[in-house]
């Protein structure tokens, strides 16, 4: 993946430096969707070592051939010299093997290279890394994970080099307001970060060109492959509801997942393993409702009640045909307008922030009764603590169910609203804006830019 002269800092470079540099290190499986740039952060990593080899198991027979024998290491790495002309040495070669769902045997050899050559550093990943893994397992307690995602909102302003907004983020504490003139440039960023969302390659051509129908075009290329990589992991007779879901799904942002909102006369059965797929992908994330009356919050689920947000929120809206150049010529009403995107956005920022050695999982939280509905649109952990997290962009809003949360969740001391307002709190829930939310969750991540 190419990205011009553009320079793209990563949250996951710090973490890729770390594992690389630590005493008993293991192998590492890089994981997330299709082009969020894992294969750019470890061609980065790779420049910090003396050599760096990259095989591309989709593209190379030939080292595919290699697994097929056995899973000895210093056979494959002999094999590995002849095919490439490089000599690996550990301790000075970084060796990644891509697309390895080509060949799930390399996912098994990793035992044996820590095992047997603990002083090699190997890297495996791929788009569909995830469906390999179900399908041969993991050596459990001899490789780590990262994950990825797109890019966020924090990092996407240090791509456009806003480096004085992104010292102001990082440094202003939440009970004073920020400058205005701040406030309001960093709003229109956001918008533009809506337009333009977090995968890599749109990033990297709006920041060079500012060309709005290049990051378009790109974006369409993007849901294309997706669909095109339907072939390679689901059931013939499945794919026609892949595609389905991929079209409907961001009807129903900001909305718990009803089947029947489906057009069509499909059921449950038809349905829902297809979503399991698309989320196994890394295509769409579930928002699962909780009761969140403790840690850990999954075990509070009901499975059957989610959300479900698309992995970038600029895709999903070119996905439903939305001109997103309108957020570059909008006011800030336009965020209040599309508050079901707004929400998404959050998702999406609350999953860029987390703990990258960890999957994170997304939570919400309702109550129903006779009289009244209250949800919340997200629930988080900091610090060890319950928080909920209310996504209201207009002004004046009473966060009714906020309240309601906080007065049955005895355990939980306080509360979030991102929205366009600035930095506020009054008595047990703090308001951040929009381009806040790293910060707010206390993310080692985003302290790391």
């Amino acid at each position: 993946m190419a990205y011009g002269e553009i320079l793209l800092k990563r949250f996951i470079d710090s973490q890729l430096t770390a594992w690389s540099q630590q005493k008993g290190f293991k192998p590492l499986l890089l994981r997330g969707a299709r082009q969020v740039g894992k294969t750019y952060a470890v061609r980065q990593l790779g420049q910090s070592f003396t050599n760096f080899i990259e095989i591309n198991l989709e593209l190379d027979s030939k080292a595919r051939e290699i697994f097929a024998v056995d899973l000895y290491p210093q056979r494959i790495i002999q094999e590995i010299a002849y095919l490439t002309n490089q000599i690996v040495e550990p301790g000075k070669t970084l060796l990644f093997f891509d697309e390895v769902q080509s060949e799930p045997r390399v996912i098994q050899s990793l035992r044996y290279f820590y095992e047997l050559m603990p002083e090699l550093h190997v890297v495996a990943a791929g788009a569909l890394l995830d469906f390999a893994i179900e399908s041969v397992g993991v050596p459990v307690g001899r490789i780590e994970f990262l994950y990825m995602y797109p890019l966020s909102f924090l990092e996407f302003i240090h791509a456009r080099d806003e480096q004085v907004l992104l010292q102001a983020i990082k440094g202003h504490e939440a009970l004073h307001p920020i400058s205005t003139v701040a406030h309001d440039r960093l709003l229109v960023l956001v918008k533009e970060y809506l337009a333009i969302g977090g995968m890599p390659e749109a990033v990297s051509v709006w920041v060079q060109d500012q060309n709005i129908e290049k990051c378009h075009r790109i974006q369409q290329n993007l849901v294309s492959s997706y669909r095109q990589d339907f072939n390679k992991y689901a059931k013939k007779n499945q794919i026609k509801y892949l595609s389905l879901l991929l079209d409907q799904i961001p009807l129903q942002l900001g909305r718990k997942f009803k089947y029947s909102a489906i057009s069509g006369e499909f059921r449950k059965r038809e349905l829902a393993p297809c979503i399991d797929l698309l989320v196994t992908a890394g295509v769409v994330h579930k928002v699962y409702e909780t009761a969140a009356q403790g840690l850990p919050l999954g075990a509070q689920i009901d499975p059957d009640a989610f959300k479900l947000i698309f992995l970038d929120v600029a895709l999903a809206q070119v996905i439903l045909g939305l001109d997103v150049a309108g957020w570059l010529i909008g006011s800030t009403q336009s965020l209040v307008n599309k508050g079901e995107v707004v929400e998404a956005f959050v998702g999406q920022e609350i999953l860029a922030y987390s703990n990258p050695m960890q999957k994170q999982q997304l939570y919400y939280w309702t109550r129903s009764n006779r009289t009244a509905t209250a949800e919340v649109d997200y629930v988080v952990v900091v610090n060890q603590d319950v928080v909920p997290v209310e996504v209201k962009a207009g002004v004046g809003s009473t966060l009714k169910s906020m309240h309601i949360f906080l007065e049955s969740h005895q355990k939980s001391y306080l509360g979030m609203r991102f929205s366009t307002q600035n930095y506020s709190v009054y008595e047990k829930i703090y308001s951040y804006p929009l381009y806040a939310i790293g910060m707010a969750l206390e993310s080692e991540s985003a302290k790391s830019l």
